[in-house]
C-alpha cells in the first residue's frame, strides 16, 4: 500500500477543517460528523480553537482509502497563523487548496498558491460551498485559472481528457494518436506541477467528497526514499504532561525507539563536535490522541520524545540541509505584565513557546528587563496571552505594536574584523554587496587556500550563515546582502574555532559600518471592497498612506482597489474603513514584501540605536601588543589589519569616489572614516558638561555636597583632559598593516591590573567547594574569599569577586571590602555574568582585566571587550602554583 501525506490548506472560512472531518468521517476513521460551529471537530483539540472557531495548531489524522495509506495534515487557515502552516508544507508530499466558492480567489488564496509553488507541492485543489454559490463552474474555473495557474482543470466532467493532454507534450501527442490520457502521465503531469485537478462540493452535506478521494488515491504516487535515515523536522511542541515532542517525517530508512539522532552541525558554542541524542518514544498521533510504534518507516510523520536540540525547518541524517520560511511577522509588541513577576524567568517561558512557534522572535532586553515578541496579528497576540496564562499561570497584556523593520546596504563595501586577545587570534576579511529584494543572506568565498586553508573558509561561512546579524542604522535584521570571504588568517599555535566566530561576526559589523545602509519596512497588499461611491475617498487615502494602487474594477455593485503600501501606514486603516463605510467595506492584507522605508531619517531617529553601544554586536576589533589585548575602533580597523589586499580593493571593493572644492577626487569610505574619527574627538560647551556631570552624580539637594561648583569644575577639566589623552591615544595606535601577529609600540594600558571573579561559578567548577558548599552555601563562600585573599597578596593586583544575588527580592546590591579584596552581592534582576560585563567594558578601557569563569558565552563576550580568560581550572592551577612558591620560600627561611 502506497503511503502518501497530505496537507489541507486554505483561506480563513473557507471549509478547511469540515473538509477534513468529512474526509475522515466518509473513510470511516471517526464515527461521528463533527462541526465547528459546533465545537465537536475532531482536529480542533485545543480549547481556544473551539472558543474561536479556527485552526491556530496544524494536527495530524491517519486514514486510509482502497489502495492508499494516508496522513493528514490540517493546517491553520488564518493569515495570523501563517507560519505554523508554512511550517507543515515542508513534509507534504501533496496539497489540497480548499476554495470558498462563495468568495472565489482570496488574497491569502494567492499567497498559499506561491508558497506551494516555491515549495514545489503538487496541488489537488476542492471547491467548498459550491450549494450556497452564486457562481457556476464555468465562472469558479474561469477565475482560477486568471488568479491560480491556467494548468487548472475541472476533473468532475466528463470531455476532460483533451483539456489534460494540452498540459504535457508527450502526453497531448498520445492522446492526438490513441483518443485518450493514461492514468500514469496524468500522475506524472500531477507531480510535476503541470496539471492541477479541481472538484467541486459542499464539506458540510458531504457532496463531492467520494470524487474527491477517488482522485487522491488514483493520481497520486509516493516518493521514492532511499535506505539511508534521513527526517525533516516541522514543529515542536509539549503535550499535556509537559514533554517535549519533535514533529518529523522520515524521509529515509527507518527510525527505532533508542536509536541515537547525531546531528549534522555544532549547535552550542561549548560543543567542539555536533551533539547527539537518543529517541526515547515515537508517536503516530490521531487528533488528540496517539498509538506508540517501535519504528517509523520512510513516509510517515511521526512524534518524538527524548530530542532538546531539534527546532522546526531542522534536516537529520540525510537531510543536512536546513529550510528558512517564507513568511515573516511585521508587527513587534512590548509584554506587559505585573511587577511581581520575575522579568527573567517569564522570559524564558517565552523562550519555550518560541521555540514551538520560532517566528515570534522574543528579544530580551536586559538594561531595560522587557520582553519584545514579534507576531502577525491581533489574534495571534490574543492566543499566545491566552497560551501564557494557561501553561505558566501569569497574566500578560501588551503595549503599541511597532513595525518590524529590516536593512540592506546601498553599496558593495569591504568588512575587516580581527580578534587577537592574549593567546588567540583570526582575521577576516568579507565583501559586502547589495542584493534583489528577497534574497536574503547569501554566502560565498573567494579567498585563495594559498591564504586560508579551506577548513577556517568553511567555518567562517558556517558564522555566517548561523546568525541573524543586525543592522547598524536601527539594529534591525539584516537582509538582501552577499557575504563574500575575500581574506583571512589563522595562526597555526593560538587560532581556536571560536576566534573566527568573534572575527567574521566583528568584519560583518565593521563593513556595515562602512557602508551607506538602507532601512527597509514591510509593505502590505491590499484588496479593499467598497460601494462605488467611496472610490476617490480609498484613492486618496491610498495616496495618503505613500501607497500606489492599480485601476479600480467592479465585481457586481462592489468597487475593488488593489495596490500596495508601507505596513506602517496600512496597520491601523481597517478601522478607518470599517467607520466611513459603515461597516460595509472590506480590506484583506497580505505581505507583499520590504521596500526602501518611506520616512528613513524620521524612523532612524526614533528608535534611537546606537551600534557602538551595542556591547554583543561589537564594531570594533581586538589587537594585541605586549601581551595584553585591546580594541580598535571599527574606522581604525583598515590601518591595523595584518592581511594586506590590493588598496583599491580593500576599502570599497569599487571605485566611489566624492570631489573636494579642489576637484580633487576624494574616496567617499574615506570621508566617513574621517568624519567617524572627527567625531571621537568631541568638544564640550560649560553647559554640556554640567548637565553629563549631574546625570552622572547627582543634581544639588539642599546645600549638600553632592554637586558643588568646585566638583564640576574637577569634573570639567576631567573630561576635557580625557578628550585630549583620546585624541593622543588614537594617533599613537594608528599604525601601517602588518603581517606580523603583535607588534611593540602600540596602545599600551596602565600597569594597574584587575581580576574579576564569577564567584559562584567558580564554587561549582572546583570540586573542593562544590563539596563545601553542600554543607553550606556561606561556607563554600568565605573559602574562596579567603583563597583569593592569599592571591591577592602574592600578585598584587585588584581582586573582584561578583556572586549572584539577581533572585533576592527587593534587593539593591551590595559591595564589601573583604580583608584585601572586594567583594559584590548583585543587586535583584542582575546576574554576575551583567555585572562582569559591564565592568569589564568598563576598567578594559584603561586597565588590564582578567576574568575568571568557566561560562562559555561569558567567555567570548569579555574576550570581545579585549579582556583575558582564566577558565576555573586555569585559575586554580594558577593558585596552587603561587601556593607552592609561597610553602618553598617559608621552607627555605
Amino acid at each position: 500500500m502506497k503511503k502518501i501525506v497530505i496537507g489541507i490548506l486554505a483561506h480563513v472560512d473557507s471549509g478547511k477543517t469540515t473538509l477534513s472531518e468529512a474526509v475522515l468521517y466518509k473513510t470511516g476513521t471517526i464515527r461521528n460528523l463533527g462541526r465547528v460551529d459546533h465545537k465537536d471537530a475532531y482536529l480542533d483539540t485545543e480549547q481556544q480553537e473551539k472558543d474561536r472557531g479556527i485552526t491556530i495548531f496544524s494536527k495530524q489524522a491517519e486514514f486510509s482509502y482502497k489502495n492508499t495509506s494516508f496522513t493528514l495534515l490540517d493546517t491553520p487557515g488564518h493569515v495570523d497563523f501563517g507560519a505554523e502552516m508554512e511550517r507543515t508544507l515542508q513534509v507534504l508530499d501533496y496539497g489540497v487548496l480548499v476554495i470558498n466558492g462563495m468568495e472565489g480567489v482570496q488574497s491569502h488564496t494567492e499567497t498559499l498558491w506561491k508558497l506551494l509553488k516555491r515549495y514545489g507541492i503538487p496541488v489537488f485543489i476542492f471547491v467548498n460551498k459550491m450549494d450556497m454559490s452564486a457562481y457556476d463552474k464555468s465562472q469558479l474555473m474561469e477565475e482560477l485559472r486568471s488568479r491560480l495557474d491556467d494548468s487548472c482543470v475541472d476533473f468532475s466532467c466528463d470531455n476532460r481528457d483533451e483539456q489534460i493532454a494540452v498540459s504535457d507534450e508527450a502526453m497531448l501527442d498520445y492522446y492526438l494518436a490513441n483518443g485518450c490520457v493514461l492514468d500514469e502521465d496524468i500522475k506524472r503531469v500531477i507531480c510535476e506541477r503541470k496539471l492541477v485537478p479541481c472538484y467541486f462540493g459542499s464539506a458540510l452535506k458531504l457532496d463531492g467528497i467520494d470524487e474527491l478521494l477517488i482522485g487522491l488515491d488514483k493520481y497520486t504516487k509516493m516518493p521514492v526514499y532511499g535506505n539511508e535515515f534521513g527526517a525533516r523536522v516541522f514543529k515542536i511542541s509539549r503535550d499535556s504532561k509537559g514533554e517535549r515532542l519533535t514533529y518529523m517525517k522520515i524521509m529515509g530508512g527507518s527510525l527505532s525507539c533508542r536509536d541515537i539522532i547525531k546531528y549534522n552541525e555544532i549547535q552550542n558554542e561549548e560543543d567542539e563536535q555536533p551533539a547527539d541524542e537518543k529517541v526515547n518514544q515515537i508517536r503516530i498521533y490521531q487528533g488528540a490522541g496517539f498509538d506508540s510504534a517501535a519504528t517509523a518507516n520512510a513516509g510517515m510523520v511521526c512524534a518524538v520524545t527524548g530530542l532538546t536540540r531539534t527546532f522546526a525547518g531542522q534536516g537529520l541524517g540525510s537531510c543536512t540541509d536546513n529550510i528558512e520560511p517564507c513568511i515573516e511577522p511585521v508587527l513587534t509588541y512590548k509584554l506587559e505584565f505585573d511587577d511581581k513577576v520575575d522579568a527573567y524567568k517569564l522570559w524564558e517561558k517565552i523562550k519555550i513557546i518560541e521555540e514551538e512557534d520560532p517566528l515570534l522572535h522574543a528579544v530580551w532586553n536586559e538594561h531595560q528587563k522587557e520582553i519584545f515578541v514579534m507576531v502577525m496579528g491581533e489574534i495571534q497576540l490574543q492566543v499566545l496571552k491566552q497560551i501564557i496564562k494557561d501553561r505558566f499561570g501569569i497574566n500578560v497584556s501588551f503595549g503599541t505594536g511597532r513595525i518590524s523593520y529590516k536593512e540592506t546596504i546601498k553599496a558593495p563595501v569591504m568588512g575587516v574584523g580581527h580578534f587577537e586577545p592574549l593567546r588567540h587570534y583570526a582575521e577576516v576579511h568579507v565583501m559586502l554587496e547589495p542584493l534583489e529584494e528577497g534574497s536574503g543572506i547569501v554566502c560565498d568565498t573567494i579567498c585563495s587556500e594559498d591564504v586560508l586553508d579551506k577548513n577556517w573558509q568553511r567555518l567562517i561561512c558556517t558564522h555566517i550563515m548561523e546568525k541573524q546579524h543586525k543592522g547598524v542604522l536601527t539594529g534591525s535584521p539584516l537582509t538582501d546582502v552577499k557575504i563574500t570571504v575575500t581574506a583571512g588568517r589563522a595562526h597555526t599555535k593560538h587560532t581556536e574555532g571560536g576566534d573566527f566566530r568573534q572575527a567574521t561576526y566583528r568584519a560583518i559589523r565593521q563593513g556595515l559600518m562602512m557602508a551607506e545602509s538602507v532601512l527597509l519596512e514591510p509593505y502590505y497588499a491590499f484588496k479593499i471592497e467598497v460601494e462605488s461611491g467611496l472610490v476617490g475617498r480609498v484613492m486618496a487615502d491610498v495616496t495618503r498612506m505613500q501607497g500606489s494602487f492599480e485601476a479600480p474594477y467592479l465585481e457586481g455593485d462592489l468597487s475593488i482597489i488593489s495596490g500596495t503600501a508601507p505596513a506602517f501606514c496600512m496597520r491601523e486603516y481597517h478601522k478607518e474603513l470599517m467607520s466611513f463605510s459603515h461597516g460595509m467595506g472590506k480590506i484583506t492584507l497580505s505581505l507583499a514584501g520590504y521596500k526602501p522605508c518611506h520616512n528613513q531619517e524620521e524612523m532612524v531617529s526614533l528608535i534611537g540605536y546606537d551600534p557602538d553601544s551595542d556591547l554583543r554586536n561589537p564594531t570594533s576589533s581586538v589587537f594585541c601588543a605586549s601581551g595584553s589585548g585591546y580594541q580598535v575602533n571599527w574606522y581604525d580597523v583598515y590601518d591595523y589589519m595584518h592581511v594586506k589586499e590590493d588598496e583599491g580593493f580593500a576599502i570599497t571593493g569599487q571605485t566611489d569616489y566624492a570631489y573636494s572644492e579642489d576637484d580633487e577626487p576624494v574616496n567617499a569610505y574615506e570621508v566617513k572614516r574621517q568624519a567617524a574619527r572627527a567625531a571621537g574627538a568631541m568638544t564640550y560647551t560649560e553647559e554640556e558638561l554640567e548637565d553629563i556631570f549631574v546625570r552622572t552624580y547627582g543634581a544639588k539637594n539642599n546645600g549638600s555636597a553632592a554637586y558643588t561648583r568646585a566638583g564640576f569644575n574637577r569634573y570639567s577639566k576631567q573630561k576635557s583632559n580625557a578628550s585630549d589623552s583620546d585624541n593622543n591615544s588614537k594617533s599613537a595606535r594608528r599604525r601601517p598593516a602588518d603581517t606580523g601577529i603583535a607588534k611593540s609600540g602600540a596602545y599600551k594600558k596602565d600597569g594597574k591590573e584587575y581580576l574579576l571573579v564569577d564567584g559562584y561559578n567558580i564554587i561549582f567548577a572546583w570540586e573542593e567547594l562544590t563539596e563545601l558548599a553542600k554543607t553550606g552555601l556561606d561556607l563554600a563562600r568565605g573559602r574562596l574569599m579567603d583563597i583569593l585573599s592569599n592571591y591577592q597578596g602574592y600578585k598584587g593586583c585588584e581582586v573582584i569577586l561578583v556572586f549572584d544575588a539577581y533572585k533576592v527580592k527587593a534587593n539593591n546590591g551590595s559591595k564589601e571590602k573583604y580583608n584585601n579584596i572586594y567583594v559584590i552581592y548583585t543587586k535583584e534582576a542582575e546576574t554576575a555574568d551583567m555585572y562582569i560585563e559591564k565592568a569589564t567594558h568598563e576598567l578594559g578601557r584603561k586597565h588590564k582585566v582578567t576574568v575568571a569563569t568557566s561560562d562559555a558565552l561569558e567567555q567570548l563576550i569579555i574576550m570581545g571587550q579585549g579582556a583575558i580568560r582564566l577558565s576555573a581550572r586555569g585559575l586554580k592551577e594558577e593558585i596552587e602554583s603561587i601556593n607552592s612558591i609561597i610553602r618553598e620560600n617559608y621552607l627555605t627561611e
